[in-house]
């Protein structure tokens, strides 16, 4: 069928040049230049502004249950590390993983679970073997530019730019996204721990960084269809504006239901 159809177009396109298309099909090669031309300005338009973006977020401060040094920003009682966190992504969900893009989201929300679970004391040794592993099914030679894979979600301006020389920066946005979203999932699960290490910087800095976020989703889903579906998830975030930590609170327990459907619509 699909030779039969090549055959068709093939004998209508020389019937047309034979019947004088050749000035149609020179305005038609002119027209497309034209418009090859302004997709390129407006791609490197948008590539500036994505650019721009990405080094804002780099700026920004992470959660104190993300740094390096949490268990002296978030500290928790005997009693709480009792209570070993059971709302963590499973390790084995490494396997669930089929697309590139989702290979990527999921990388990203295991790292920030590490974290987390190092918090608490839990073992992560097979947190470590799952995210080696999709490392390696992804194979993208960014990571080398960070020097451990434990930096994937803080290290964000040497991660943009190496991702940038690959012409992967789609990519980078949707592991930005899923980052914030597990952290943000975190965060509803405990939040009168993690947000009373927050101050009102680190409180706007997130409300900025799902601004950010969500700018570069916004524009990139008009090229890339990977892109729509988070960024149709991330729309409910448009309600946070919070500038302090009281705001903060309030938003993030009104967004709660919403938080927890995001996650599930990106990982489960």
């Amino acid at each position: 069928m699909k030779k039969i159809s090549i055959i068709v177009v093939t004998l209508i396109a020389l019937a047309f040049v034979g019947c004088g298309g050749t000035k149609g099909a020179k305005d038609k090669a002119s027209a497309d230049s034209v418009r090859i031309y302004e997709q390129s300005l407006i791609e490197e338009s948008i590539k500036m502004h994505l650019d721009s973006l990405a080094a804002e977020i780099g700026k920004l401060k992470q959660l104190p249950f993300l740094q390096t040094d949490a268990k002296g920003v978030v500290k928790l009682s005997k009693q709480e590390l009792q209570v070993k966190p059971s709302f963590l992504l499973s390790p084995s969900s490494a396997g669930n993983a089929v697309t590139l893009a989702e290979k990527y989201r999921l990388l990203s929300a295991l790292v920030v679970d590490r974290r987390v679970a190092r918090l608490y004391e839990m073992p992560t040794t097979s947190y470590d073997q799952s995210i080696k592993k999709l490392m390696a099914e992804i194979s993208d030679p960014a990571f080398a530019e960070v020097e451990d894979d434990d930096n994937l979600s803080s290290a964000l301006g040497e991660l943009y730019n190496a991702m940038d020389k690959n012409g992967r920066i789609n990519y980078f946005w949707q592991m930005a996204a899923a980052s914030l979203i597990e952290q943000l999932f975190v965060i509803t699960q405990n939040s009168e721990k993690f947000l009373a290490a927050l101050d009102d910087e680190t409180a706007a800095n997130c409300t900025f960084r799902i601004v950010l976020i969500m700018d570069a989703l916004d524009r990139l889903s008009e090229y890339d269809p990977d892109i729509v579906p988070i960024a149709e998830a991330l729309e409910p975030l448009e309600m946070i504006n919070a500038t302090t930590v009281s705001d903060l609170t309030v938003q993030i327990e009104e967004a709660r239901e919403q938080i927890a459907d995001m996650r599930k619509s990106l990982f489960q």
